[in-house]
């Protein structure tokens, strides 16, 4: 099982991202991510957006948002969230096959 998919399966027993988890997802991501982790990234993602799981600040000490700024951070984020998710699917499609890494012998 992928590190990613452990961190999600985790987040969502607890209801509860950490910031250290965080880090070890971007850690992943950046230097071997797989399928498995791209699937786990979506289901987290849904997780935060639905509420079910909430990310641990990392700037603790601030002062709460409003709840008109919160929204629209909200829809800030799912714009990002939509990005990134697209960006990983271009990329999972672009990953050769084995059948596709064949030279054509035109035999």
């Amino acid at each position: 099982m992928s590190l990613i998919k452990k961190i999600v399966q985790q987040a969502l027993k607890s209801g509860c991202l950490s910031t250290t988890d965080k880090n070890r997802i971007q850690f992943v991501w950046e230097n071997s991510c797989d399928s498995e982790d791209i699937d786990a990234l979506i289901i987290l993602e849904r997780a935060i957006l639905a509420g079910e799981v909430a990310e641990e600040s990392s700037n603790l000490g601030t002062s709460p948002v409003s709840k008109n700024k919160s929204n629209s951070t909200n829809i800030s984020m799912a714009y990002q969230i939509a990005a990134e998710l697209a960006a990983a699917a271009a990329m999972a499609l672009a990953i050769p096959t084995k059948r596709q890494d064949r030279s054509f012998s035109g035999t």
